[in-house]
């Protein structure tokens, strides 16, 4: 079987994308394969952070990979928190202190709208690949819902009046940026299975 590797520790990331392609391809996460160093992730783009970690893992352990990178992007605060959305409110990636920060930048705006953009960068053979995943919708004005992570007490999706906090896992990834995303892949590898 072929295999691929997925730039992650993260079991429910990697459980999504096994269900879907375990008849194609056996998938290995960062700790399958014995990569513990810090990826770098220094790119001023979710594109560009998802290639850098795609090529890390391309060179540095010479398998055909793929990574992903996610940004909540709210339109009234020209695009932010975007790329920094993991650190918006300091560099401890403390999921609370970014929801309380983005309250406080909306607190007197009108326009809350935004959208949830993920970006996978895959490389087969040294050639790069890009998927775009994108989940439109409002930021509320304070949480609700105990499920799911990140921004997802504060953002209602199009169509929905819960917010991704307040949706089932199933509910939430078929709506999903992220879910959206691992489907175009997954599209793209079901139909290039003769790839090494």
């Amino acid at each position: 079987m072929k295999k691929l590797i997925f730039a992650t520790n993260n079991e429910h990331k990697v459980e999504e994308i096994r269900n879907k392609l375990g008849g194609i391809f056996e998938i290995s996460t960062l700790k399958e394969i014995g990569c513990t160093e810090e990826i770098p992730e220094d790119s001023g783009t979710l594109e560009g952070n998802a290639l850098q970690k795609a090529h890390y893992l391309y060179n540095n352990y010479g398998c055909n990979c793929f990574a992903d990178d996610t940004g909540l992007e709210v339109e009234v605060l020209n695009n932010e928190p975007g790329v920094y959305s993991a650190r918006y409110a300091g560099e401890s990636k403390d999921s609370e202190a970014n929801m309380d920060k983005l309250l406080y930048n909306l607190k007197d705006k009108s326009n809350r709208n935004a959208r949830f953009r993920t970006v996978i960068a895959l490389i087969i053979d040294g050639k790069e690949y890009l998927f775009e995943g994108i989940a439109k919708g409002i930021i509320l004005t304070e949480r609700h819902g105990s499920k799911g992570f990140g921004y997802d007490p504060i953002f209602q999706p199009d169509g929905y009046n819960q917010s991704f906090a307040e949706l089932t896992m199933d509910e939430k990834n078929r709506i999903s940026h992220r879910g959206k995303a691992i489907e175009k892949l997954i599209e793209f590898l079901s139909k290039h299975e003769n790839i090494k």
